[in-house]
């Protein structure tokens, strides 16, 4: 039995022996790190708005078993000493680039890049110099941005310096603006007030500018039909813009002793209570024609409905699409969005309003014409990919920088 156990260990011993000695010979290459790249290079992103570095670096010739790349950044504070390493970003092995992005305009970075693998990471291959984000001067992802409003203001210098040598500007009619004459003659022949509301804003809402601008065409009229109007404000500077609007109209027309600042009036900046007097006053007087040229919201409904309840004639103006809707309903004439913005070049005819509107309208054209393509476009790469159509969406992306 003793004689057994002794050869049973010794063949233990023996077989302990052969695998320290063979465990070098049959180890793997590939159980050794990652290589580390060879160089790493960091530079500013040039034509930004600043805070993005790009980081490139070159992989040695074998990575090993290196699966992904570890990008780091370390700050530099203003006593000269670097901060811990953060990372920016963990990169398959194929790519030997990337962004540092929402960096400081002001710090300095290092950066490093190290290997990583089922073995292990590699030791990291530190940039040769520190490098800082810079603002510059022009953001080259703006170009398409800024060529776009080049093409728009070269359209629109076009047409006004057209429009000045008398060139015809035809503007497709709109029905609310053609019917205000009539508003007014009606309310004249009735004998009753007209009432105008330029919305419950303030004067830095371009909708109330835009029915400042109305009210000077109604009250030019009226006053030379003799009519009375109406104009309560929710805002005091509003009411001073009215008056002085209201007063050159009345000056234009060769009218000024019947002009009465007493009937353009500030009620309050509440919205319902503005509206609840508003709406008293229309139940009271009972004015002819109704004018509501601004920017509103829940009121809309409670003005057009009182005013629609009197029997007047109501014409209604507003960039607020949520409210057209019950403008439309109520009232006899609506100025739908744009059309509201065009009255005053509409109304007035002058030669520089005309030329820009149609300039703008050329923007609008070319930008329209744009979308058509990107569609057809689109519709065509998705049909046969890899094609003509793909090629050329990319290449209009690439314009629009989109």
């Amino acid at each position: 039995m003793q004689i057994i156990l002794s050869v049973a260990a010794a063949r233990m011993c023996a077989a302990t022996a052969c695998a320290a000695l063979c465990a070098p010979l049959c180890a793997s290459p590939s159980a050794s790190p990652p290589t580390p790249p060879l160089s790493v290079t960091a530079a500013d992103v040039p034509w930004d708005a600043g805070g993005s570095i790009e980081i490139s670096w070159v992989p040695a010739a074998n990575l090993g078993s290196a699966t992904t790349w570890l990008v780091e950044r370390s700050e530099i504070g203003a006593d000269g000493t670097s901060g811990p390493w953060v990372t920016v970003a963990e990169v398959a092995i194929a790519t030997t680039t990337t962004t540092a992005a929402k960096l400081s305009h002001t710090a300095p970075y290092w950066f490093r890049v190290t290997a990583v693998g089922s073995d292990g990471s590699s030791s990291p291959t530190n940039s040769p110099a520190h490098t800082t984000a810079h603002r510059n001067f022009f953001i080259g992802e703006k170009l398409p941005l800024f060529s776009a409003i080049l093409t728009v203001c070269a359209c629109v210098i076009y047409f006004i310096l057209a429009a000045r040598k008398g060139r015809p500007m035809k503007v497709r009619r709109i029905a609310a603006l053609e019917a205000i004459d009539n508003a007014v003659g009606r309310a004249t022949e009735m004998g009753r007030p007209i009432l105008f509301v330029a919305g419950i804003q303030d004067m830095d809402n371009i909708q109330t500018v835009a029915g400042i601008t109305v009210l000077g065409h109604v009250s030019k009229t009226a006053a030379e039909y003799d009519a009375t109007i109406e104009v309560p404000t929710s805002r005091s500077l509003v009411m001073e813009a009215a008056r002085e609007t209201v007063q050159a109209s009345y000056l234009a027309a060769g009218r000024p002793e019947a002009y009465n600042a007493d009937l353009i009036r500030y009620i309050t900046d509440e919205q319902f209570g503005f509206v609840a007097y508003v709406s008293g006053r229309m139940v009271r007087e009972k004015p002819a024609t109704c004018f509501y040229m601004g920017c509103f919201y829940a009121e809309s409904l409670i003005l057009a409905e009182t005013g629609n309840s009197i029997g007047a004639i109501q014409i209604a103006g507003t960039a607020e699409s949520s409210q057209l809707p019950f403008f439309v309903a109520a009232c006899d004439y609506t100025l739908i969005g744009e059309e509201f913005m065009a009255a005053s070049a509409y109304l007035s005819g002058e030669p520089d309003q005309m030329g820009s509107l149609k300039g703008q309208d050329a923007g609008k054209a070319i930008a329209s014409v744009l979308i058509i393509v990107g569609v057809v476009l689109a519709t065509f790469a998705a049909l046969s990919p890899g094609g003509f159509a793909t090629a050329a969406l990319g290449a209009l992306r690439g314009i629009l920088g989109s």
